[in-house]
């Protein structure tokens, strides 16, 4: 009889998040639209603040389909060119 332990591993564990800049001032921020109803909308307005408010500029707007992940080669060039990546959803 093989006995499985409620606590035990059932998946690989999340990957851990990149450091959040303290400061966003002449940081390149990148948008990755998930294509959702008005995700655009609230990505734009987002960045628009944020580059009144702290200096930082747009330089990158890729899009996405919402219902798989990113293909590895738009990840590649956000990693590349941006120092932030603004996602989300909207409906």
């Amino acid at each position: 009889m093989l006995i499985h332990r409620p606590d035990g591993a059932v998946a690989t564990p999340p990957a851990l998040l990149a450091p959040s800049p303290t400061v966003l001032s002449g940081r390149r921020i990148g948008l990755l639209d998930n294509r959702k109803p008005n995700a655009d909308v609230l990505l734009e307005h987002l960045a628009e603040r944020l580059v009144e408010r702290t200096g930082a500029t747009v330089v990158r707007t890729e899009t996405k389909n919402a219902a798989i992940p990113c293909d590895d080669q738009v990840l590649g060039l956000l990693a590349e060119e941006v120092d932030v990546i603004l996602t989300g959803t909207a409906d």
